[in-house]
This record gives C-alpha cells, structure tokens and sequence, in this order.
C-alpha cells in the first residue's frame, strides 16, 4: 500500500533528467539559553524530498505558507545548507561542493527572488548590477566589452538600452522583477529557480512577466523551478507540478492531469479553494473546508504530516506511518501522476467518505512561539 515509485532507469536518469534529488532535509536547531546555546529542537522545515526535473521543464512547486517551498528551492541551489540527501546537476553531485568548484557550478544555476527590489542593490546602476556576474565568471573583462551583451538582454526582457544607466528606484516592481530575470540570464544559466516571481506584482504585470519567462524559455532553452502559491499561475506555466505540505511532497503529477484529477486530500481542499467563474458549477463542485492550522514544523506530527486535518483519516496507517510518494494506477490519472497516501485509490473510488474533522490546537506551536517570546523579553533586559 505504501510501496515507493520506482527509481528512473540510467538512461532517463542521464537524458533527461537535469535535477536529481534524493531525500533531502534541511533542519534548522532551536537553541536556548543565555549564556551558551542549548539544542532543544530543530524546525523540519524540508523533510526527505525527493524531486526530478527535466531538462527543458517547467516543474511549478506549490503550497501554503511555511510548508517549505522556499527553503527546498534555495536547499537545491546550495544557498541553504542540507542536513541530509543528495543533489544531483547534470550528472554530477553539487550537494558536497564547496569553494572554488561550487563558484564555478552557479554559473549554470541561477535564481529570481520574490522581491525585487530587496534583491537589487540601490547602490548600482543596470549595467553594474548586470556585469558583475558575468565579470566574476570569466564572461567579460569589463562593462564596455559587455555592452552588445547587455543591450540584448534587455531587449529580451522588454527594456530600452537607457536603462542601463538607472538605478532600481526608478522602475517600476515589474520592470525590476524584468531586471532580476536579466541579471540571471546574464551568465546563461541551464536552471533557474523563480521565487514567487510575480507573488509581489500587479495582476496585469503578472501575466507580461509570465509570458516573459516562457518566451525566454523557448530562446535560451531554460530549465525552470517556479515556486508559488498560485495555483493559476502555476498551471499556465508549468509542466509538472508538485504539491507540499509540511516539509515533503504529497503529490506529483503533470499540470493538467492534476488540474484535472487531485488525488491527495490536501490537494483536493487546494482546489476546492479555488473559485470556477460558473456559478453552477461553483454551486455543485466539491468543496472541502479544512479545519485547524497548518501543525509547526518543530513538532510535526507522527505518521501522516496531513493526518490532523484530513477528512479521510483512517486508525490505521495514518497516525503512524508516513507514506511515500508512489505512482498509482486510478481511472483518470495519468502514468506519472505520483501521490502520497496510503488510501488514494480507496478514496478515488468511493470507497471512502470524509468525515468532520475536530480541530486541533497545535500546544508545541504555541509553546516555541511564547518561549522565542520569553527570550526575545529576557534579551531586552538591561542586565548591570
């Protein structure tokens, strides 16, 4: 009932396969004290992901706030450092890189933060901000021998060359978000991870910068990761999506086949949530109402992550064993449609019915966050 998907074979691993991730953990210690820092706990803020993005993909990372999207990305990109697991590029391990070789890696992965404007330095002009990349990679020697480069990649995002000599202050969030993605272009990168990359912008911009970024796709022949938590977005860009909750992956799939069909109960309430613009549909659709708050990922709970909230829990399984992201064989999902549940095929067929859920006060939660209170208090004391 829990057995896992079935490793890829060498010749898909070596084709097609840019990105291999194996059982990934990134755990940050809660420290204590006064004086000297005590380890009381850890925050399991990525819990052992396992992850395969192709080359030339679109693979949209989605999910509510805190579930660790973010943190998987910059972990992927060794901005973060793992606990545990693996990290493969093209091939070759990047998870154990460091110094010299690592410097020479990021050329080829690059990342397009939530925030423009706290991603850009207000100190420097375009061209500075575009040159030093490609200056600390070998690209160029110096802006001048970079001008045709920088005025095409301008080109590409929509500015004019006059841009160069601005600074981030005068644009608008769109044009910086349009010049965060020509600052990871600069050093033509295979793999850009994209951060909530229209999350800060107007609806209107959202769709320029999107359509941007596919056209860029097609030009440069890009790999994208796209993180967000929204769930149109994520559907007209991607290829492949997957869902996360808590530290891990509860469910994969391609993106119109999951659209179509959710399998995971926490997917289901995802797009329940969603409003469908036909009020008779709308009025006649599934819609799950989940109760509770998301648990803390300092104490999460046993089992399934998802077991607290679900309206299809069952005593068995779901309380004490955490089930592993499987393919499935249901009518109407596809061949690579992956889900973590131990009765996904039961509650596709009818066989199971949710039930009323009672919420669950999270007291772990609550207790870290009074004691980080406490101590941010006893900081604050004016000790003779």
């Amino acid at each position: 009932m829990t057995t896992t998907s079935p490793e890829p074979t060498a010749t898909e691993s070596d084709a097609d396969v840019l990105v291999d991730v194996r059982g990934l953990k990134v755990h940050y210690p809660i420290t204590k004290g006064v004086i000297f820092d005590k380890v009381v706990g850890h925050v399991y803020a990525v819990d052992g992901v396992d992850l395969q993005i192709r080359r030339g993909e679109t693979y949209g990372l989605v999910g509510e706030s805190g579930c660790g999207k973010s943190t998987l990305g910059r972990a992927i990109l060794h901005l973060e450092p793992a606990t545990d697991g693996t990290v493969t590029f093209g091939g070759e391990p990047i998870s154990t890189l460091t110094g010299e070789d690592l410097r020479r890696r990021r050329k080829d992965l690059q990342m397009v933060f939530q925030d423009p404007m706290g991603s850009l330095d207000p100190r420097q002009s375009v061209e500075a901000l575009l040159v030093e990349g490609m200056k600390a990679h070998g690209i160029v020697r110096d802006a001048k021998e970079a001008e045709p480069r920088l005025r095409q990649l301008l080109a590409d995002v929509g500015l004019p060359p006059a841009a160069l000599k601005k600074y981030p202050h005068e644009f608008s969030g769109g044009q910086r978000q349009r010049i965060g993605i020509a600052r990871a272009l600069s050093v033509n990168p295979e793999l850009v991870v994209a951060d909530e990359p229209v999350s800060a912008l107007d609806v209107s911009v959202q769709a320029q910068v999107i359509n941007l970024m596919s056209d860029l796709q097609a030009e440069y022949g890009l790999t994208y990761l796209v993180i967000a938590h929204d769930l149109a977005v994520v559907r007209h860009i991607s290829d492949r999506v997957g869902v996360m909750y808590l530290g891990g992956i509860v469910e994969e799939a391609p993106a119109d086949g999951l659209y179509a069909a959710p399998l995971h109960p926490y997917t289901r309430a995802l797009l329940s949530a969603v409003p469908v613009p036909d009020p008779v549909v709308e009025d006649t659709r599934e819609q799950i109402l989940l109760t509770g708050d998301l648990p803390s990922p300092a104490a999460p709970p046993a089992g399934c992550r998802f077991h607290t909230r679900c309206p299809w829990r069952q005593e068995t399984h779901c309380d004490t064993e955490r089930p592993q992201l499987r393919l499935v064989e249901i009518d109407g999902a596809g061949a690579e449609h992956k889900v973590a549940c131990h009765w996904a095929e039961q509650i596709a067929s009818g066989e199971l019915q949710p039930h009323a859920v009672a919420a669950q006060v999270d007291e772990a939660g609550a207790q870290l966050a009074a004691d980080a209170e406490a101590e941010r208090i006893v900081d604050e004391i004016p000790f003779a």
